[in-house]
């Protein structure tokens, strides 16, 4: 038997290669699908089936082209009117190879979720390992909260019992395979380390220590944000996305050529680092460093326009696009030969906002009285601790509530290490503010420097 794990960066997405002789099977496939199908070549196998464990929320499912390039079948969960694929119902039974595999019906995390469990007919009948989809995850569960407050109570009660009388009875040795790891939106404080075993999992994740009542309160009251570039994976998920059966190839524009695309509409999207931004940017631009595209493209880049790319430097066009295609981006109309270099040589105009360190932010609150300190992190981080006097906005909201702040104050822009602060300063920028300042270091560099925080 044959297991591979394909990790999609910054999304923090698990797809599998299952293989038994000469057939496989795929869980979860990625848009960018072509790596199963390079793995079946490597390994001499044939795709029989493609399984998917829900509707996912974060990111385009690869499962039309996959079965279109492949001829395998699509399964998922019967609870969701899927146009495509194959409903399942619980306890099917599927053969490929010398591999068993199980349907379980594990709602909880939406109504359709389904887990797998797999049993090495060489071995047993009974499985060794389950895929549990977003579930179960090692040290943590599934969210929740995806219906609306209205549903979770329902949803968590469905998805403490899909664990305790579905998953957990298939015994303490099983492996678990989840569809995330740490750093998913996902789950709430999913774990660094990638494996475990259902024992481990009701041994030591703290969710499963917990009673029924016990988990019920802390799921339902847990805060979790909902990026709006979900509603979009929600319906190509259901309905199935653009298929191009390649990965877009967005050309390499001359800076007047891109200045052209600027003024047609189309939106820029800086993927430098933030100190980089802070000194030099076009008009405009989104300030979104290359690796946390996954976590803050959705929030901010729409889907009806074009986009442009600034890179530091053109080798990492091909992770540029793959991160933003995942996510259903799919406009990339070009990126700009030479970067920022190749823009200011040409004499076209730059903007900049400031990048202070924590020491100046501390000189300047004992100096001065008309700061505006502007804390970008997520709700309960800012409830941990944060700096007396800021005010909270998360960053994914800030656009929305731009008119809550101040104009002709300094506005000092805050998270936890710089790299949302500058995506926040970038948007501030774009709605006219001029007196902006990302601090470097946030909220780890505040704490190292030994400086108070206000806890609630």
């Amino acid at each position: 038997m044959l297991i591979k794990k394909v990790k999609s960066e910054g999304l923090s997405h698990n797809s599998y290669f299952v293989g038994s002789e000469n057939e496989a099977i795929v869980i979860d496939p990625r848009r960018d699908c072509q790596i199963f199908i390079d793995i079946a070549q490597q390994e001499e196998m044939t795709i029989k089936g493609i399984y998917e464990t829900h509707r996912n929320e974060d990111y385009v499912i690869g499962s039309i082209e996959l079965a279109q390039r492949t001829g395998a079948g699509i399964y998922h969960g019967s609870k969701l009117d899927f146009k495509y694929g194959q409903q399942l119902q619980d306890r099917q039974e599927f053969f490929f190879g010398k591999i068993k595999l199980i349907s379980l019906e594990t709602p909880g995390h939406t109504d359709e979720s389904m887990s797998y469990a797999l049993a090495d007919l060489d071995l047993s009948e009974e499985p060794i390992m389950v895929f549990t989809g977003d579930t179960l995850f090692v040290g943590d569960v599934g969210r929740t909260d995806l219906y609306g407050p209205n549903e979770a109570q329902r949803l968590t009660e469905a998805l403490y019992d899909s664990i305790f009388n579905k998953l957990l009875p298939l015994g303490d040795d099983v492996l678990i395979f989840p569809a995330h790891g740490a750093g998913s939106v996902c789950g709430g404080d999913i774990s660094q380390r990638e494996d475990s075993t259902l024992g481990i999992e009701r041994t030591f994740n703290p969710l499963l220590q917990k009673t029924r009542k016990e988990f019920i309160n802390h799921k339902t009251t847990e805060r979790h944000t909902r990026p709006p570039y979900f509603l979009k994976m929600e319906k190509y998920n259901l309905e199935g996305p653009p298929i191009f059966n390649k990965l877009p190839t967005p050309p390499p524009l001359m800076p007047k050529t891109f200045l052209k695309q600027m003024k047609l509409g189309a939106v820029i999207v800086d993927t430098r680092q933030p100190p980089s931004f802070g000194g030099a940017h076009l008009k405009n631009s989104y300030s979104i460093w290359l690796e946390r595209i996954p976590s803050y493209a959705g929030w901010t880049l729409p889907y009806d326009k074009p986009i442009l790319l600034i890179l530091e430097d053109k080798t990492y066009l091909n992770k540029a696009v793959c991160y933003l295609y995942r996510l259903g981006y799919d406009n990339l109309t070009g990126y700009l030969v030479g970067g920022i270099e190749g823009w200011y040589k040409q004499s076209l105009p730059l903007e900049h906002f400031g990048s202070i360190s924590v020491h100046e932010l501390k000189n300047w609150l004992n100096q001065k009285d008309d700061l505006f300190i502007l804390d970008v992190r997520e709700d309960e981080k800012w409830d941990q601790g944060h700096i007396s006097g800021s005010i909270n906005i998360f960053s994914g909201y800030l656009e929305n509530r731009i008119e809550e702040l101040p104009r002709g104050r300094p506005i000092i822009v805050f998270c936890n290490v710089g790299n949302r602060a500058s995506l926040a300063a970038s948007i501030l920028t774009r709605a006219g503010f001029q007196d902006v300042h990302n601090v470097l270091g946030g909220m780890i560099a505040w704490k190292n420097a030994g400086y108070e925080i206000t806890t609630l």
